[in-house]
């Protein structure tokens, strides 16, 4: 692939077929351990080539966090998980300064967001305040602790759980502005009677563990090439169809943002690596259309009343929205 840089050609190689490679080597390593739960390895993998964060939605003890912790652990990353709780502070999540009463010296204490793959456990439960502080390091990619901003380290991705609420101490469920933050959002569900057996089955042996499968380094060059894979001109009008698409719906009272045009273009360039193709079809738009748009959207309280539903609405949306021949 060439690509133009001031006014040079520059010969790009992007070997998709490494990241088709990997990809398929941390799946089949985590379902060592893990049993289904395809869906949410996958939407990890491609938040992680995308750079993007992944809001995942389940009850208790769907394994959110074993997923999670053992995804960064193929791949070579650290890994740091915070509870997020109705007295956690902004400084537990980011950091502060604190003085070392031997030496005298004010040094910086870094908090939980300085990993490459970092788990917001229950992320409703917190305050306004500190789920802003995690919301901004996602945005900016950087903490500013009194004054001095520092840079979080590559590949940086957080995995947020939120619970639906139906406990004492919790906020709430997060603002439309707020769920805007993530790429992809993913309802776990409880597994199947036969799925059940299996993790019985799985967890009778302790000495299971995953192994790492590739390294940092090598992450971050995957990043490179799910970026350079190529999008056509066509499939750019697609996507911008399909989110103005939901601005037109009757049933939505808040439509998608030009972010969730963002996030399906990311989203579908890493699809395709993963594919192992270097270009971008339709079917990756489609692909990861309705958990882009399912958290950015909003029904109208006519649709609700009238039992329509999200998926029926993003459905609707997609099949009347044609990609160009």
């Amino acid at each position: 692939m060439e690509i133009e840089n001031e006014g040079a050609s520059v010969q790009i190689e992007v070997d998709v077929d490494a990241v088709a490679e990997t990809a398929q080597l941390v799946k089949d390593e985590l379902h060592r351990v893990i049993v289904g739960r395809d869906d949410i390895i996958e939407a990890l993998f491609l938040c992680l080539l995308a750079e993007g964060h992944l809001l995942l939605e389940g009850n208790p003890g769907l394994a959110k966090k074993t997923i999670t912790k053992q995804f960064a652990q193929t791949l070579g990353c650290t890994f740091s998980r915070q509870q997020f709780t109705p007295d956690l502070l902004p400084s537990d999540v980011i950091g502060s300064y604190v003085n070392d009463k031997k030496t005298g010296e004010t040094n910086v204490r870094k908090g939980s967001i300085f990993a490459n793959i970092v788990m917001a456990d229950e992320l409703n439960r917190a305050t306004l305040r500190t789920q802003s502080a995690l919301l901004e390091a996602m945005e900016e990619k950087s903490v500013t602790i009194e004054g001095t901003t520092f840079p979080l380290e590559k590949p940086f991705m957080v995995l947020a759980t939120q619970t639906p609420v139906d406990y004492v101490d919790y906020q709430g469920s997060l603002s439309q502005m707020q769920l805007d933050q993530f790429m992809l959002k993913v309802r776990l569900e409880y597994p199947t009677t036969d799925e059940e057996l299996q993790i019985l089955a799985t967890k009778q042996d302790a000495s299971l563990t995953v192994r790492q499968v590739t390294s940092r380094d090598s992450v971050l060059r995957m990043i490179d090439v799910s970026r350079s894979v190529y999008v056509d001109e066509k499939i750019l009008e697609y996507i911008r169809d399909i989110v103005v698409g939901s601005r037109r719906h009757k049933d939505l009272v808040l439509p998608a943002s030009p972010r969730a045009s963002i996030a399906l273009l990311a989203l579908s360039r890493a699809r395709a690596a993963m594919c192992s193709r270097d270009y971008v079809i339709p079917d990756d738009v489609k692909a990861t259309a309705s958990k882009v748009l399912s958290h950015r959207v909003m029904l109208s309280s006519e649709a609700e009343i009238e039992g329509v539903s999200l998926e029926d609405v993003i459905a609707a949306i997609l099949k009347e929205v044609r990609p160009a021949r």
